[in-house]
């Protein structure tokens, strides 16, 4: 058994590593990783076996999980000089580029969440195991990792510890509660927490706290007063040391003061994740005409897809009547999680429960999800397989006005590197791009809309992520019109109309936005004289901001200023996003 002289001998060999380490590289968070060392070595020698998961949600704290992970034998020793190198995996915050991290951190305040989302799929599942996640006592100001608080007590997860690392010093000052630790018991009790105030640095409680969290019935946090630049005299409870590094000079005198070690431990932490297949399934028959909403189209889909793949989890946001999730929470209680109002917490759980291995779709307003962006944002440095699913956008979502229409959705994912945007426009569109979400692996978002639209396409007719379809085409096409979703059907009467004219255009669903087949696309502009009309039920910087790069100038169409309420069609009339203005358009181009 390892003994307490032990794990205190490699609290500070986890010191030096992490100094030597900032230093070489010439930055980073030394005096972060001071305060939590004993922490850590209690965590990775003593505390996690092979069933636990680890979250360091004070990302900033790397180099101390960096030498966490080489003591361990994850990784080599050796490798702790390349910190922050540009060849090197052992960066900053950690990434998902270290295989052994499953949620990146660095943004504070997110750590948490995710670390609700194991220990859910962990219950949900039967799985034996226990979620650990340390956080900064600065982060905790963070309104995140409240709502994360909040839901772990509701689903009473007593799988999870949480460790509060309550040194006392921010980034430029004192934290909010500074050492007044009974702040946070309290605020962590009254969500329903049990909680234990501890000496940080000391393993004996330390070890105890960790003795007392698995035997509670509820979410357990310990808050562990710390020195922030612990065991370095002129460092320790100094303000101006963050995220800086020490002079070779510096380092060699705080190395003297910790004492160099030999201990060597042993660990039981190990790398696993689900596997899981994704299972065919039939899509739901339609009739050409027939009038039907792409978010109800998604919601029959995803509950078809729930009867092949027992590995889906659904999450709502208090809104499953109107994405049309219920359907999947009527027929699989099991797999569906309400995070209720609380789409940053419901982002963060979305990427744990994806580094546990399962599939999480998250379904929303587009709106709302803006208010998740930095958790989105975070999920992709973390390798996550997340669906997100955004209904209700645009200004044809009618009179609930300007505070419901999600009209930046498509911009924000169009940011990410490596993300899918998929918009459909009729209900076999939707459900086929519902199975090709499922299929694709990464960051995807399928935007649907409110207003039932008429099925467009035969029910054997094939969707491929980066695909479209051209739906209207002659040889006397005077202009192309390139839309998605609900001006689909806008660009399909403005052909009726100008045919009335004597006048032609093509039309193109781009149902795939992200990304979009730019070779076809060029094609059918340079068969129309590269007269290329966008119109887009959402602000400058979607679709038109895609495929200008690649077709050049082009008309756009879109809303140019704040809506009001109003009808759905009085609407996309009054923001030039209808039929008549595309008309207007065409008849100006010539």
């Amino acid at each position: 058994m390892t003994s307490i002289k032990q794990l205190e001998l490699m609290a500070d060999k986890l010191r030096i590593h992490s100094l030597e380490s900032t230093t070489e590289a010439g930055s980073g968070h030394a005096t972060s990783c001071l305060s939590c060392a004993e922490i850590m070595s209690c965590l990775f020698f003593s505390e996690l076996t092979e069933h636990d998961e680890f979250i360091l949600s004070k990302g900033h704290a790397a180099p101390i999980l960096w030498a966490s992970y080489a003591e361990a034998g994850a990784i080599p020793v050796s490798g702790l000089k390349t910190l922050r190198k540009i060849y090197s995996n052992l960066e900053g915050h950690p990434t998902a580029r270290m295989p052994w991290i499953k949620v990146a951190t660095g943004s504070l305040g997110q750590g948490l969440a995710a670390g609700v989302g194991m220990a859910l799929v962990k219950k949900l599942c039967e799985e034996s195991g226990r979620i650990y996640v340390l956080l900064g006592d600065g982060e905790c100001a963070e309104g995140s990792v409240w709502e994360s608080a909040n839901t772990a007590a509701y689903y009473k997860l007593n799988n999870l510890c949480a460790v509060v690392d309550a040194n006392g010093l921010g980034q430029s000052g004192q934290t909010m509660h500074g050492y007044d630790l009974g702040a946070y018991e309290k605020k962590f009790r009254a969500f329903g927490w049990e909680t234990k105030v501890i000496n940080g640095h000391s393993v004996k409680e330390i070890l105890d706290a960790f003795d007392l969290a698995k035997n509670s019935k509820r979410p357990f946090v310990i808050i562990a007063r710390t020195v922030k630049g612990k065991g370095v005299s002129f460092l320790e409870n100094k303000e101006g040391w963050h995220g800086k590094a020490l002079s070779r000079e510096e380092l060699d005198r705080a190395v003297w003061e910790i004492g160099r070690t030999d201990v060597k431990l042993s660990s039981r932490i190990s790398f696993h994740r689900l596997v899981c297949r994704s299972a065919d399934f039939k899509i739901n028959s339609y009739k050409i005409g027939e009038i039907v909403s792409t978010r109800d189209a998604f919601g029959r889909a995803l509950s078809s897809l729930g009867e092949a793949n027992k590995n889906v989890i659904v999450i709502d946001g208090d809104v499953k009547n109107s994405t049309k999730t219920e359907y999947f929470f009527r027929q699989f209680p099991k797999s569906s999680v309400q995070s209720f109002i609380a789409e940053q917490n419901m982002a963060g759980m979305a990427i744990g429960i994806s580094a546990i291995g399962l599939v999480p779709f998250v379904s929303t307003f587009s709106c709302f999800l803006s208010r998740a962006h930095d958790f989105i944002r975070m999920a992709q440095y973390s390798n996550a397989n997340i669906k997100f699913v955004g209904s209700h956008a645009g200004v044809s979502i009618g009179n609930d006005g300007p505070s419901q229409m999600g009209l930046e959705d498509i911009s924000m994912f169009l940011s990410m590197p490596d993300s899918v945007i998929l918009y459909p426009s009729d209900a076999v569109s939707a459900e086929n791009l519902t199975k090709e979400m499922l299929k694709h692996r990464g960051i995807s978002y399928l935007r649907t809309t409110r207003e039932k639209t008429p099925v467009l396409y035969r029910n054997d007719e094939k969707f491929k992520i980066g695909g479209l379809k051209v739906l209207k085409k002659s040889n006397k096409d005077r202009a192309l019109v390139i839309a998605a979703g609900i001006t689909v059907h806008e660009a399909l009467k403005a052909h009726e109309k100008l045919l009335k004219k004597g006048i032609s255009i093509r039309i193109i669903d781009l149902y795939s936005v992200k990304p979009f087949d730019a070779k076809e696309l060029l094609k059918n502009a340079k068969e129309c004289k590269n007269r290329v009309i966008v119109v887009e039920d959402h602000y400058f910087g979607g679709i038109g901001n895609a495929v200008s790069p690649v077709l050049g100038k082009i008309e756009h169409l879109h809303v140019k200023e704040i809506p009001r309420s109003g009808m759905p069609g009085e609407l996309m009339e009054k923001y030039e996003i209808d039929s008549s203005a595309i008309v207007k358009k065409v008849m100006k181009a010539r």
